[in-house]
């Protein structure tokens, strides 16, 4: 087991969170610019609560998620898990589980009454995490390009 810190990503860790999001079993869309990855954090920092977040085995991120907090209607608030991703090498040694836990502890402290996630549904492996990790498979996603 390899034994994570994890920490809000900055600005400095975007090359490496680019990398790791582009590994060929997580997205298959072409990179967006650099510059345009920097715009897309300083605008997440508007957000009451959208963060993205490095795992680090020492010095070396190994991991990163993005997590929201959105409070509906109701007054009830809830979590948003995305873009879950480790470095190939380190799989299958516990960093995702720690990564996944240290969301639901943010979510739990920000009184969110769930927390969900979303995940290609390619990715069958990932399901198979997700679901060891007591997730339950819930709904449908759909998307579309504008």
């Amino acid at each position: 087991m390899i034994k994570v810190l994890v920490r809000q990503a900055n600005r400095e860790d975007l090359p490496v969170i680019r990398e790791l999001y582009h590994q060929p079993d997580f997205h298959t869309e072409e990179s967006v610019a650099l510059e345009e990855s920097e715009r897309i954090m300083e605008d997440m920092a508007h957000y009451p609560y959208y963060k993205v977040f490095v795992a680090l085995d020492g010095v070396r991120i190994v991991g990163t998620f993005s997590l929201a907090i959105l409070q509906g209607l109701s007054g009830d608030f809830a979590g948003v898990i995305e873009d879950v991703v480790v470095l190939e090498e380190c799989r299958g040694q516990g960093v995702g589980e720690q990564m996944i836990r240290f969301a639901l502890e943010e979510g739990k402290a920000a009184g969110c009454y769930k927390v969900t996630l979303s995940s290609n549904v390619k990715r069958e492996r990932a399901h198979h995490f997700y679901e060891s990790l007591n997730f339950e498979r819930h709904g449908y996603s759909f998307t579309t390009n504008l």
